[in-house]
């Protein structure tokens, strides 16, 4: 077996990527909470919000207030979702740490997410990767369908990889590379990540998976194995897309810490911390969430033998 890196960083998406999809408005002090009880388990860095339009996500209409209201943990790094110029502007007023810009490989998928031809997002966001370099803020961009796209079908490689060094050369300091419906396989993510190791050896590459067709966790080994220390997730699995015919949630957090866990690899997130927030979820979504890891418990939660073991294999005394 191919071995990765002994540690690597998690992204925690829920309270953006999660919360802007689900139908059910979650309360501002709900959302500070949320971002609180996850700002001490370990993560590297949360996604706390989107400054997009209110109009466009309601959802997330209270990013401002949000952002500047969570209890900021020394060594957390705060991330936001930011597309346009204003957007920018509202998170550098709110004390945003990391703008987080997105944009599609594929022209369909960008036309319908984004409204935009995939021209027309790359001026944008060259735009604001210019303005936030000026301001000192430091930007991640995530390329959407990375690995497919559900109109377009296969995105060719060198059209990801052409795009992400574009955006690195405009002012990006990182690149996600998004599975944005959980198309990915894993040997398709190995030769992808190697790609883009070899092609953009000095960016801080992060991969973000979809478990729509179960393969979540498999690719993120594939992907470990090539070197990939950073990883988006969301707990209890939350999240999708709203212009991805058949997406589901991200790849749970809490499979992901445990997962690599039991692999000997270092996440620094604390997963029992993180499990009393995934039984929480259902109430602050308002819906019952599916979740193994939660019905099992980790794979060492041992249980108490049958009763009738001792009458039918009494001890024997020496």
């Amino acid at each position: 077996m191919n071995h990765g890196p002994a540690r690597i960083e998690i992204n925690e998406v829920g309270p953006r990527d999660g919360l802007q999809i689900e139908k059910a408005m979650v309360p501002t002090d709900d959302k500070v909470a949320f971002v609180d009880a996850l700002s001490d388990c370990g993560f590297a860095r949360i996604e706390v919000t989107s400054f997009t339009s209110p109009k466009a996500i309601p959802a997330l209409a209270d990013a401002v207030d949000v952002m500047r209201r969570i209890r900021r943990r020394p060594g957390v790094i705060y991330t936001a979702l930011v597309p346009n110029i204003r957007g920018l502007e509202r998170a550098l007023e709110a004390g945003t740490d990391e703008m987080n810009l997105v944009m599609s490989c594929s022209e369909t998928h960008n036309r319908a997410n984004l409204r935009m031809t995939r021209d027309q997002s790359f001026a944008e966001l060259s735009q604001v990767l210019a303005a936030a370099g000026k301001a000192g803020a430091p930007c991640n961009v995530s390329l959407s369908t990375a690995f497919g796209c559900p109109f377009d079908g296969d995105v060719p490689a060198d059209t990801v990889l052409d795009l992400a060094a574009r955006l690195v050369d405009a002012g990006a300091a990182g690149i996600t590379l998004c599975d944005t419906t959980g198309m990915a396989f894993p040997t398709q993510v190995a030769t992808l990540c190697e790609q883009a190791t070899k092609r953009l050896p000095d960016v801080a590459l992060t991969v973000h998976l979809h478990n729509t067709r179960g393969m979540a966790l498999a690719n993120a080994i594939a992907a470990w194995q090539t070197g990939i220390t950073r990883f988006d997730a969301a707990a209890g699995g939350l999240g999708g897309c709203p212009y991805a015919p058949g997406a589901s949630g991200n790849v749970n957090t809490e499979e992901l810490v445990h997962m690599f866990a039991c692999m000997g690899v270092l996440t620094g997130v604390s997963l029992e911390p993180l499990l009393a927030i995934v039984r929480g979820l259902p109430t602050l979504v308002q819906r019952d969430l599916s979740n193994a890891l939660l019905q099992a418990g980790p794979r060492l939660a041992l249980h108490e033998p049958p009763a009738w073991l001792a009458e039918r294999f009494p001890a024997v005394s020496a």
